[in-house]
């Protein structure tokens, strides 16, 4: 919090400063520069040469210096972002599924519906309807990213897949693509605009977009996606000033222009939604 003046310096000198310390008040959001560890996310947050650009970081950026808040985006990989929010490090998480354990740890503003599918690349392999379907095609070797969470269900799937032995482990979303893409593996569970928009950044997998397949299961339902602010880090009033910055950013619909401006309507129709 700033220190007032004394006003043993002159009650003029006293009343300009306190006039100006309450203006600053007023116009900063921020108390502090705002850490916001990102991973590559498809178009949602992109990482190229360095630079971090995309859906998101690109609002954050526009509604901050609006508002007066600093966003800083150190790159780390997906399971580290996470961590890092768990054990209090990070400011923010984003973008994150809402879940029970996170809604533990901080305040969850969501920005839009969002779902996981199974993804495939097409073929005449018999549709899949369930993860109980899923489970018995043996056959069939699946890829997840470490970190990524879809609510309880997608854990407990993942987690009988790992048992099962075919389970692939990726640090993030361009290794997953490349896996299916070279065939080493035949199933991927995510976001298919997660999916497109590391497509669109890699040039190895290029043209694997038109020859997605995208199955819908129960087990991965619609949920929320958005930005979780940590109880952890944060000061209440920059817990508020970021709710009230994000939610302001969430009713103008730039997010939900973003995506449209990534990516197509088919894959938009299958993931993502207006919360």
């Amino acid at each position: 919090m700033k220190l007032l003046p004394s006003p043993s310096r002159g009650p003029l000198a006293w009343l300009l400063a306190l006039l100006a310390g309450a203006a600053g008040m007023a116009g900063a959001a921020c108390s502090r520069d705002i850490s916001a560890p990102v991973a590559p996310t498809g178009a949602s947050v992109i990482i190229e040469a360095g630079k971090v650009s995309g859906i998101y970081p690109e609002l954050l950026r526009d509604v901050g210096q609006s508002k007066g808040c600093t966003f800083l985006f150190p790159i780390v990989p997906r399971a580290r972002q996470v961590a890092l929010f768990e054990a209090g490090k990070a400011d923010m998480l984003v973008p994150a599924t809402r879940t029970a354990a996170r809604d533990q740890l901080g305040i969850f503003v969501p920005m839009m519906g969002h779902r996981a599918t199974l993804i495939s690349l097409a073929s005449d392999r018999a549709p899949i309807t369930s993860a109980k379907e899923l489970l018995e095609r043996r056959e069939l070797r699946v890829a997840v990213v470490r970190g990524f969470d879809h609510g309880e269900q997608y854990t407990a799937l993942v987690k009988e897949l790992a048992k099962q032995g075919r389970l692939f482990t990726e640090v993030d979303v361009s290794a997953v693509a490349r896996l299916l893409n070279m065939g080493a593996v035949d199933i991927t569970i995510m976001g298919p605009t997660i999916l497109a928009g590391a497509i669109a950044h890699e040039p190895r997998v290029s043209g694997m977009l038109d020859k997605l397949r995208l199955e819908p299961i129960p087990e991965l339902p619609w949920g929320q996606s958005g930005a979780y602010i940590s109880r952890l880090s944060l000061m209440p009033e920059d817990q508020r000033a970021l709710r009230e910055l994000l939610e302001q950013a969430a009713k103008s619909g730039a997010v939900m222009e973003g995506f449209r401006r990534y990516h197509r309507p088919d894959i938009l129709a299958a993931s993502v939604r207006a919360h």
